[in-house]
């Protein structure tokens, strides 16, 4: 390895090495803020703590990676211009393509590790990471419930409030239950000003305590007969204090902090598994489609549809088929007509959650094959956008070289955010959405090399005001003669 090429790698891996790890702490702090409130309070030893951020860790890795790469490759080639070494390695007669040449095989080492990561480490560490932190929720199921919005974590219950508080937050503040344990709809409903949960950690039970509260429920859908209806359409009451237990022994798991319950996850599965797994969804979902439209052939007897041959046809035959009956058969036809159209509308209404939901899951595994690889590509793409950005600039340390960065990374950030989102609602294909973010970078990273190439700015303002400026000139000279 030549001198230049050392002293390139050091400029670059001295800011690589520094970058990359304050990126990795802020982005596991911001995980670890996130989840805090289920993971505080509940008993959990330091040691599986410790193991939570570490397989935190190795899932932030690979988003880590391309915005160190990024974010140094700036910095370092920033810093060559601006203490003029580019200068003399140019009169020296070595290119931009010839001093980044190290770099750009480093990088595609980076591309390699990354891929890597996402192929192996972060599937593991992911199912490891969702399993801890599910099974430290079900520790103290009532640290789970969440204000301003409805808690249904626990089967059979609704549970909504606007403020938990006190010291071991477990006073709740205008409480909101429905009790679904009947499987009839919101037919039990409790409201109360102030309430209060115990939970013992091993019990079976976590039992409610409401204040100044109203209990309405419904009757009618449980009784049988018409005349207990009619006797006794609902009850409700007021009351001061109100205590009722429900089971969360199906949520509260077994105090096992390592129980792997949760594997099928598209994020917990390597490229070579999720290749497995997509033929069986979408034959799945084909199966589904296929047996709904046999369904909606038959109920509207389709079968029954056919042509006449040309020799049955007779001259007076009218065109409006309708026309060719008499006002009771027109009714009948109709009628018959409108109950199977509405019968199978009913059908499609009330398969379609059903359909939707296959091909999102489906969705799921499909654009999560393609980014695996689009993304393990970031390090590569985000560097052949910094090297000449930061050659443009010519501006090391933190500051300009931090603003751009996170610009760029906002903008790949963004589009392949973006082109995920719309890939899994299947407005498009799983390979366009994961590659989006690169289309968009690619020509970005080519109109950079070339500028800064030919030794131009970022932005060639006199480009554009130029000319209008010789057009005036142009015009006021003509006036003038």
């Amino acid at each position: 390895m030549k001198i230049l090429d050392k002293y390139i790698l050091k400029t670059f891996l001295t800011p690589f090495v520094a970058t990359f790890l304050i990126v990795l702490f802020v982005l596991v702090m911001q995980i670890l803020w996130q989840t805090f409130e289920n993971i505080a309070g509940k008993g959990i030893s330091l040691p599986f703590i410790l193991k939570f951020l570490y397989y935190t860790t190795l899932i932030i890795t690979p988003q880590a990676l391309p915005i160190a790469v990024l974010l140094s490759s700036i910095m370092a080639l920033g810093s060559l211009g601006e203490n003029y070494e580019f200068a003399a390695a140019k009169s020296a007669g070595i290119s931009l393509q010839r001093l980044v040449r190290p770099l750009v095989f480093l990088t595609l080492i980076l591309s390699g590790i990354n891929f890597l990561f996402l192929n192996n480490v972060f599937p593991y560490a992911t199912l490891k990471q969702k399993n801890l932190y599910l099974n430290i929720k079900k520790k103290k199921p009532a640290m789970a419930l969440v204000a301003g919005s409805f808690n249904s974590d626990i089967p059979g219950y609704q549970i909504k409030f606007e403020e938990k508080y006190g010291e071991e937050k477990n006073l709740l503040r205008k409480v909101l239950i429905y009790d679904l344990t009947g499987n009839k709809g919101n037919q039990k409903v409790i409201t109360a000003e102030r309430g209060k949960i115990i939970s013992e950690e091993g019990s079976r039970y976590m039992t409610f305590i409401l204040y100044n509260g109203y209990y309405y429920e419904e009757h009618v859908k449980s009784a049988r007969s018409t005349v207990k209806r009619k006797k006794m359409a609902a009850s409700n009451a007021t009351f001061d204090e109100y205590e009722f237990n429900i089971d969360i022994s199906a949520v509260s798991g077994d105090g096992d902090l390592d129980k792997e319950n949760h594997t099928k996850n598209h994020m917990m599965l390597s490229l070579s598994q999720l290749k497995d797994t997509i033929p069986d969804l979408k034959s799945s979902y084909d199966e589904i489609l296929k047996l709904k439209s046999k369904n909606i052939y038959s109920s509207v007897s389709a079968k029954e549809l056919y042509k006449y041959p040309d020799s049955l046809k007779t001259k007076d035959s009218d065109l409006n088929v309708l026309e060719n009956f008499d006002l009771q058969n027109k009714i009948r036809i109709l009628n018959s007509a409108t109950t199977k159209t509405s019968r199978a509308l009913t059908s499609i209404k009330n398969n379609m959650t059903t359909i939707k939901w296959k091909r999102k899951t489906l969705n799921f595994f499909d654009t999560e094959f393609y980014n695996r690889i689009a993304f393990s590509l970031s390090c590569l793409t985000l560097f052949f956008i910094g090297a000449p950005l930061g050659s443009i600039i010519r501006k090391g340390g933190f500051g300009m070289p931090m603003i751009l960065a996170i610009a760029v990374y906002v903008v790949y950030f963004f589009g392949n955010t973006f082109g995920r989102n719309l890939a899994e609602e299947s407005s498009i294909s799983a390979f366009l959405g994961s590659w989006i973010a690169v289309i968009i970078m690619v020509p970005i990273g080519i109109l950079l090399t070339r500028r800064a190439t030919r030794d131009k700015g970022l932005f060639n303002i006199n480009a554009f005001t130029q000319p209008i400026t010789n057009f005036f000139k142009n015009l006021m000279s003509k006036k003038d003669a």
